[in-house]
């Protein structure tokens, strides 16, 4: 049975919340503020906690970041006065679910969310379980990762700064969290920070933490995740996003050990183990000078590659199984299973989004597949097509003479602006109108007896000189008096 939490200081508000949650069949708990909420988790785990923001002690804010740091997977839901939005997406920024307003409109809405935090949780334990080396022999089996696998693990056991290089999609995260699970911080936490998805000031905020009016809405102290990190393993993914005045302040931590919060004093220790992540190319960015050689230095201890799909060929048939067992668990079809030409046809993509992109395929082809056996059309996979022989390609004079045609339709026959949109002068173009044929289409015929460039010219002429002008006119109406 789905457990759920639900933290607020409101007695009348945990009632209702317990209420329309236990009518959905959830196993529905109570804590009244932050701290209790971790005694009941510590406890027991819980798939869902739907917490208020404000509370007396440890705040919602503050619960949100011990949960994000101590329990990556529970999904968190936070509740939030009317009026006060920007302080939800805020927590949404750090990483919460989603957010309700309170009151709350109906106890429909609240369990439409609810659930769908739950299925979001069922479907990250099952690719989780599937990709974090958990199933080490699926995960890791090709011949292009038994170098990887016996690297990451003769590093475990030491303190040594790891460096993870490598296409998006590759696992690096999951290396991360089997160096941490084969280390001697196996009991500690594992806290992971992703240098991307956050601004520059927030960042700071989230990895020191913050005193009590450190800026504008620091209404209280916040401990940051470096610091709820103590004894654990602290992964920095995509590090090379790292602003230069944030690298200068990593890098301090990671020679002397300690920090301050953002608007404080107070030096703390910091005793964690180091693994960073990339998909950038670092020595391109210390030739650009956009990344400090001295910090890449610092992390590139042990730098360790990890090989996209496309190198591993063989592993993806055994890899795609574990990912579609986890999937047919979530979906409720433990019989799900693919047929040998859907192997073949996995094996044969390039995966350029790698286990990411893969992991999403074999989920819609789950999803939509009628029979238990998934084949190689259930997957489409998206193979371009060939190019039709048929299909004619335009030759330059072909291309040219439709140019002029629409050039001259669009500004209804106006040879000059016409000349000027295509990028060439009036001779050429009259030149093209001549070899082209445009003679004997409707409007774009000369006129007899006169050179259309030598016209065009004195029309020119005429507009700048008034009796030049009456001149122009006295011509044209003779031209037309001759049958012009």
């Amino acid at each position: 049975m789905t457990s759920v939490l639900v933290v607020d200081d409101e007695p009348a508000v945990r009632s209702f919340l317990r209420e329309a949650l236990a009518a959905e069949g959830y196993d529905v708990h109570e804590a009244a503020d932050g701290q209790a909420a971790l005694g009941r988790i510590e406890q027991r785990g819980f798939q869902v906690v739907v917490t208020d923001l404000r509370m007396p002690g440890l705040d919602g804010m503050e619960l949100l970041g011990r949960l994000r740091a101590e329990h990556p997977d529970t999904e968190v839901i936070v509740l939030t006065a009317y009026g006060s939005v920007e302080s939800a997406v805020q927590a949404m920024k750090l990483g919460a679910f989603d957010y309700l307003q309170k009151p709350l409109a109906s106890p429909a809405e609240l369990r439409l969310l609810v659930g769908r935090a739950v299925e979001r949780h069922r479907l990250r334990a099952s690719r989780e379980a599937a990709l974090r080396g958990e199933l080490p022999p699926l995960a890791y089996g090709a011949p292009a990762m038994e170098p990887v696998v016996h690297a990451l693990r003769k590093v475990a056991p030491t303190d040594a700064t790891v460096l993870l290089l490598g296409e998006s999609g590759t696992g690096k995260e999951v290396a991360a969290r089997a160096v941490h699970r084969w280390s001697a911080r196996a009991g500690g936490p594992f806290v992971a920070v992703n240098c991307a998805a956050l601004s520059a000031e927030l960042l700071e905020s989230e990895l020191f933490g913050h005193e009590r009016g450190a800026f504008t809405g620091a209404t209280a102290r916040r401990r940051g995740r470096l610091e709820l990190c103590d004894g654990g393993t602290f992964f920095l993914d995509e590090v090379a996003e790292l602003r230069p005045a944030l690298q200068a302040k990593l890098l301090r931590v990671l020679q002397e050990r300690h920090f301050e919060r953002v608007g404080g004093n107070q030096t703390i220790g910091c005793d964690v183990r180091w693994i960073a992540a990339t998909n950038r190319d670092l020595g391109e960015m210390l030739r650009q000078g956009s990344l400090r050689e001295d910090l890449y230095h610092r992390l590139a201890v042990f730098p360790l590659r990890m090989p996209p799909l496309r190198e591993r060929r063989e592993d993806i048939p055994d890899l795609a199984r574990a990912i579609l067992s986890g999937v047919a668990a979530q979906l409720g079809r433990p019989r799900l299973s693919l047929s040998e030409a859907a192997c073949r046809a996995l094996a044969a993509a390039d995966w350029p989004g790698n286990v990411r992109q893969l992991a999403n395929a074999l989920e819609r082809a789950a999803i939509l597949a009628d029979a238990d056996e998934l084949d190689a059309t259930d997957l489409a996979l998206g193979a371009p097509a060939p190019p039709d022989p048929g299909a004619a390609v335009p030759t330059m004079e072909e291309a040219e003479r439709e140019a002029i045609r629409r050039a001259l339709e669009h500004y209804q026959g106006n040879r000059r602006q016409a000349a000027s949109h295509l990028g060439i002068g009036l001779r050429t173009l009259y030149e093209r109108l001549r070899r082209y044929g445009f003679g004997a289409q409707r409007g774009l015929r000369p006129q007899p007896n006169s050179d259309p460039l030598s016209r065009e010219r004195e029309r020119e002429r005429a507009e700048e000189n008034p009796r030049a002008a009456r001149r122009f006119s006295e011509v044209v109406a003779q031209n037309r008096s001759l049958g012009g």
